[in-house]
């Protein structure tokens, strides 16, 4: 009895697994159909519009009373109004130059490459500041060396021409350096003369020095 009801259980199975195939592939027909029509769409609703807000500025120039001084405006004007109008201008250069006004092409150089911002020129008057200053400061430090100057002590009693006078003497009569220093035959120089006398310098020298 068990043996004869084996195949009968065979042949359902293999029904059932037939059925089940038939279903899924109905079912993967029906997404593939879907996606197909669904493709158009989406792709469409990916792509952007042709009539794009830079092709409709691109394509009207735009008005001379938005350009008109923007040398003398374009400093006082606000961030956003200046980032707006240059992208009106970057959006003109895109097109041929030809097709764009004097006016355009004007302002276009002068935003990129004219004197404001870095590139500002140096304002009226500037240069009498510099040098004002400059000559104030070097009249303050003047004053402040010949200040702490009047307070320092005289020089010292070597540094006068009598005193070096004597030491080129004593240095004679000692022969120190006589190939080619101050010994030397036919010697011409100072020696160690570089200092002025002590009656020009003020100061005292004894009779035994």
């Amino acid at each position: 009895m068990f043996l004869h009801s084996l195949p009968r259980a065979a042949r359902s199975s293999t029904s059932s697994l037939k059925t089940s195939t038939r279903m899924a592939s109905a079912s993967l027909r029906n997404f593939q159909s879907s996606a197909r029509s669904m493709a158009p769409t989406f792709s469409a609703t990916q792509q952007p519009p042709m009539t794009s807000q830079s092709h409709i500025r691109s394509a009207h120039a735009i008005s001379n009373p938005t350009l008109a001084g923007i040398e003398k405006r374009w400093e006082a004007m606000p961030p956003q109004e200046q980032a707006e109008l240059w992208m009106q201008l970057r959006d003109r250069m895109k097109v041929d130059w030809h097709e764009m006004t004097l006016q355009e092409k004007k302002a276009a150089w002068w935003i990129a490459f004219g004197p404001h911002g870095p590139r500002a020129e140096t304002p009226p008057g500037e240069w009498t500041k510099v040098w004002i200053y400059t000559a104030a400061g070097v009249a303050i430090s003047a004053v402040l060396f010949l200040i702490i100057h009047s307070f320092a002590r005289p020089p010292p009693r070597t540094m006068t021409k009598e005193w070096q006078e004597a030491t080129n003497e004593y240095l004679k009569s000692e022969k120190s350096n006589p190939i080619y220093g101050i010994s030397s035959e036919g010697y011409s120089g100072k020696g160690h003369v570089q200092s002025k006398s002590a009656k020009a310098q003020g100061i005292k020298i004894e009779a035994d020095e």
